[in-house]
């Protein structure tokens, strides 16, 4: 018989185990990238200005003519302020500005507890300005915002107070309600208030205020697919015109 050669397998040799990364490399590395971001919003919130196309001046001059042009008609004081804008501003001249003229394209807006519905006239990274109002009456929270917000009476009145206020904030045709960025207010408006709502800031850090009443209260998905879709073909028209 022959002899069973038994052979000896060699076993794989062993690696040493990956060392553990420092931790305090690890977290030094973090520290360093939270800083490098802070200090580019820092510089990015500094130089904002300069993409800003829309005058509070201006638009608050343009409401007070559409008033006297069209005093209590909401719609005529709509087509004076469209007509206006889009003369003002044509697309092709310098400062590039888009401007959504399809005065038909109206949503629900649900925020902070008021529901209205709002037409969006314009839409970029930095600003905004819309129609906003209701014929039948609201009251909520303005929210805490990252920009500051012009609200022109175009009808109607529109009553607020912030934390400490013992007495109310009245407003009426013709007026203008100031937020600056980062305060907050309650604010009621009575029945058929209609305003040409106009922000300047950091525009997509709005919406999660705008958008969270359709997540936690009314599950109404369709306005909120027509919100993003509008308020995204804005801003997308805009940056393609190097309108940030």
């Amino acid at each position: 018989m022959g002899k069973i050669r038994s052979e000896s397998v060699d076993a794989a040799p062993e690696h040493p185990p990956p060392k553990p990364q420092n931790n305090f490399t690890k977290w030094m590395t973090r520290i360093v990238a939270l800083l490098l971001l802070g200090a580019t919003f820092t510089w990015l919130d500094g130089i904002k200005d300069r993409w800003y196309v829309l005058e509070p001046k201006f638009l608050h001059e343009l409401a007070q003519e559409a008033i006297s042009i069209s005093p209590n008609d909401p719609q005529g004081m709509i087509t004076h302020i469209l007509t206006n804008l889009t003369s003002t501003y044509p697309q092709l001249d310098s400062p590039a500005i888009s401007l959504n003229v399809n005065a038909s394209e109206w949503v629900f807006s649900n925020a902070g507890g008021a529901m209205g519905a709002m037409y969006i006239i314009h839409a970029s990274i930095t600003e905004y300005l819309i129609i906003f109002g209701t014929p039948l009456g609201t009251e909520g929270h303005t929210g805490l915002h990252t920009a500051d917000d012009y609200f022109h009476i175009l009808v109607g009145e529109q009553w607020a107070f912030g934390p400490g206020a013992l007495e109310m904030e009245r407003y009426g045709p013709g007026d203008v309600h100031f937020l600056p960025r980062g305060t907050a207010k309650q604010y009621k408006m009575h029945e058929g208030c209609f305003a040409l709502e106009y922000a300047r800031g950091w525009i997509p850090l709005m919406m999660p205020f705008g958008l969270a009443d359709t997540f936690t209260s009314t599950l109404d998905v369709p306005t909120l697919y027509h919100t993003v879709r509008i308020t995204g073909r804005e801003m997308i028209k805009n940056l393609l015109l190097g309108k940030i």
